[in-house]
C-alpha cells in the first residue's frame, strides 16, 4: 500500500498514463471519481447484479404461488402452515430490493420519465385492463377507478408513492425509526379509507425505507455459509409457529390492508402487530437472502423481468378463480396442490421470459418520448453515448 498523499518518486509519473504520449502530450486516465461517475447505475448497458436479478426472480415465484395457494389452503393446515410463512417475508423481500435500487433516485427529469413511463402509466394501463377483464369473464359491470386499486395493481401506486418521496427519506435523520412510526398508525386508523390503498402503502413503508438505507455491503454477512445454515432451524421454527398460528390468526394481518379495527382486534394490537411481524418478516427475509444464489443460474435473465411476471399472472389467476378450477375436489389433496404449485411457477417463469416482455413491453415499459420535452443537455448526452456505442463497434 502506499500513502496517496506522497509525492511522486523520480521513477514515477504524477498520474498514470492511459496510454502513449501523443505529439508529445501524456494521455492521462480520468480521476478515479470520474471512473465511477462512468461506471453508476444509471448507466446504458451496466452489469447487473445476480444475486439482485436471483432474489427478485424466487420472490416473484413466491407471490404467485401464494396466489395459487389461497383458494385451496382452507382445508388444509399444512398448506395454510406454508401460506404464513411464506406471506410473512415475501411481498417485504420483493420490497427492500426495490427501496435498495431506488437510493439513486432524485427529482431529475430522465428519473422522474422513468418514474411515470414505468409506475405511473403501467398502473393506468392495467388498472383498467384488470376491470375490462373482470367485466368480460364474470359478466359484472365494474367501473373503472383509479383511486381503487384492484388485485395486484396496489403495488405500482405504493411503488410511486414511495419512490417519489425518496429524497425526504434521504433529508431525515432517522427515517426508518420514522417510517415504522407511521406504519404503526397507519394499522390503527380505519379513517384512512381504501383510496390508492393507503393504508397497505403506508404499513409495507419501513420495508422500502429499509432498502433506501442498505448498502451492497450490508448484504455480505448473509454470504457467509454459518448464515446459510442457521437458516435452516429458522425456517423450522417459523413452520411450527405458523402451524400453531394457523387456527388462532387472521391472515389479514399479512397483508397490511386493514386497521387492527377492521380485523376484530383492539386498537393497540395494531402497532404491536406491526412490531412483531416486522421482526418475523426481516429475519425470514435475511434467511430468504442467505439462500439466493450469488452466482449466475438459468433463471438469473429472468430477474430483470419480474414486473411483468407479476402484473401478467394475475389474470390467470382470476381466470381460474372465475371459472372455478380451484373448486375441483382433486386439486385440494396434496398431489393436487403441488401441481397447482408447479404450474404456478412454471407460468409466471414463462411471464418473466424475455419473448413475453418484448410482446408486452408497450404496457409495462412504454416508450413516451413524444410526450415529453428534451433539453439540449439530454440531447447532448443521447449523442455522446450514440457515438461512444458506435466507436465500441467499431473498435476505436
Amino acid at each position: 500500500m502506499f500513502d496517496a498523499a506522497s509525492s511522486p518518486g523520480p521513477n514515477r509519473s504524477p498520474l498514470p498514463l492511459a496510454q502513449p504520449p501523443v505529439n508529445g502530450v501524456p494521455a492521462l486516465r480520468p480521476p478515479v471519481d470520474a471512473r465511477e461517475r462512468q461506471a453508476a447505475p444509471d448507466r446504458p448497458g451496466r452489469r447487473r447484479d445476480a444475486f439482485f436479478d436471483n432474489a427478485k426472480y424466487l420472490a416473484i415465484v413466491l407471490v404467485a404461488t401464494g396466489h395459487a395457494w389461497e383458494p385451496l389452503k382452507a382445508g388444509s393446515r399444512i398448506l395454510g402452515t406454508v401460506y404464513t410463512v411464506v406471506y410473512t417475508f415475501h411481498m417485504p423481500a420483493f420490497i427492500i430490493v426495490s427501496g435498495f435500487f431506488s437510493r439513486h433516485f432524485d427529482m431529475r427529469p430522465h428519473r422522474l420519465k422513468r418514474l411515470i413511463t414505468g409506475v405511473a402509466v403501467p398502473y393506468v394501463l392495467f388498472e383498467t385492463a384488470y376491470t375490462l377483464f373482470r367485466n368480460l369473464i364474470n359478466g359484472s359491470h365494474a367501473d373503472i377507478s383509479l383511486l381503487d386499486p384492484w388485485y395486484l395493481t396496489w403495488f405500482l401506486v405504493a411503488l410511486f408513492v414511495w419512490r417519489l418521496t425518496t429524497p425526504l427519506w434521504q433529508l431525515v435523520r432517522h427515517p426508518l425509526p420514522l417510517a415504522i412510526g407511521i406504519a404503526m398508525l397507519a394499522s390503527v386508523s380505519p379513517d384512512i379509507g381504501d383510496d390508492l390503498d393507503l393504508r397497505r402503502v403506508l404499513q409495507f413503508l419501513p420495508y422500502f425505507v429499509l432498502g433506501l438505507c442498505l448498502r451492497p455491503e450490508h448484504f455480505e454477512p448473509l454470504r457467509r455459509r454459518a448464515v446459510r445454515i442457521a437458516a435452516v432451524p429458522v425456517f423450522a421454527a417459523a413452520l411450527a409457529v405458523g402451524w400453531w398460528a394457523v387456527p388462532r390468526m387472521n391472515t389479514g394481518w399479512f397483508a397490511h390492508s386493514e386497521s387492527a379495527q377492521e380485523l376484530g382486534a383492539p386498537w393497540w394490537c395494531g402497532p404491536v402487530m406491526t412490531l412483531a411481524l416486522m421482526g418475523c418478516s426481516l429475519l425470514l427475509t435475511a434467511c430468504f437472502f442467505a439462500w439466493v444464489p450469488r452466482r449466475t443460474t438459468w433463471f438469473t435473465r429472468l430477474g430483470a423481468g419480474t414486473l411483468y411476471g407479476y402484473l401478467l399472472h394475475g389474470f390467470l389467476m382470476k381466470l381460474g378463480d372465475y371459472h372455478g378450477w380451484f373448486e375441483h375436489p382433486w386439486l385440494h389433496r396434496p398431489a393436487g396442490v403441488l401441481l397447482v404449485t408447479v404450474l404456478a411457477a412454471a407460468a409466471v417463469t414463462v411471464l418473466c421470459t424475455r419473448s413475453v416482455r418484448r410482446v408486452f413491453r408497450f404496457a409495462v415499459e412504454p416508450r413516451m418520448e413524444w410526450a415529453f420535452r428534451q433539453d439540449a443537455a439530454e440531447q447532448a448526452r443521447n449523442r455522446n453515448r450514440q457515438g461512444q456505442r458506435q466507436r465500441e463497434r467499431v473498435g476505436v
